[in-house]
């Protein structure tokens, strides 16, 4: 049997940790710290509790299950969106086409704002399409229910039949959804090696069966950025579709 001494520290069976009693804020936030730190791999009740001071048990008070922690770092991520939104002016400049209609320019301040907090978070980003396959609608936390009725209310506001504004947030959702995954999947075999070559480790592709994969890595490797982001979803969602 183990004793309170063999526990160690963060074992504690109580909810009052290091830094004070937890909160469903600070338990989230310390999720989003150690999945930015760690990767999703990394996170775990028992070392949230650890992170916490307390003993894991104590967090299911704020997170009832693994799922529901997955699902909050989700919200944490649709929260730093909506800040960020509201902080950061829209994109009317530089936008491919000057005459983007008003609704457009608001869809690309939104993707835009997304793709800036998903280089904050790129470990979360996998969680926003997994979520969504397994997470039932009405169950899903307000503020990433939000996220959903802000385009679908904008698009309503331009003038969209419910037919037209069901196609465009699909459309928006599935490139925003896309462009993020393809945007940072992991591409790194050895990330300290200078050689590009070696750093995306195409020595372990045979050359016979993927020529073109290993022809253009070092291509896909780098990042389309914003301007890419923009100007695919122009290209989709644009005057005279």
């Amino acid at each position: 049997m183990v004793n309170e001494a063999e526990r160690g520290p963060g074992r504690r069976a109580g909810d009052k940790g290091r830094y004070g009693r937890l909160s469903r804020e600070r338990v989230l936030a310390s999720a989003l710290d150690v999945v930015d730190r760690e990767g999703l791999s990394g996170l775990s009740m028992r070392k949230l509790g650890a992170e916490l001071g307390v003993e894991a048990m104590a967090l299911y008070r704020y997170a009832p299950s693994k799922d529901a922690l997955l699902d909050g770092l989700v919200e944490k991520f649709c929260l730093e969106l909506d800040r960020n939104l509201e902080s950061t002016p829209r994109p009317e400049q530089g936008l491919a086409n000057p005459l983007t209609p008003d609704w457009l320019a608001q869809l690309h301040h939104i993707a835009l704002t997304t793709y800036g907090v998903a280089l904050l978070h790129p470990n979360v980003v996998p969680l926003l399409a997994t979520r969504l396959l397994s997470t039932p609608m009405t169950r899903r936390p307000l503020p990433v229910l939000r996220s959903d009725e802000r385009v679908l209310a904008l698009l309503h506001d331009a003038g969209f039949d419910d037919g037209e504004v069901v196609r465009i947030h699909r459309a928006f959702t599935a490139w925003l959804l896309g462009f993020l995954l393809v945007e940072l999947r992991a591409m790194d075999d050895d990330a300290d090696e200078p050689d590009p070559t070696f750093r995306l480790g195409l020595h372990r592709l045979p050359a016979r069966e993927l020529p073109r994969l290993r022809a253009t890595a070092v291509v896909m490797a780098e990042r389309g950025g914003p301007a890419e982001l923009a100007a695919g979803l122009e290209a989709l969602l644009g005057v005279g579709r």
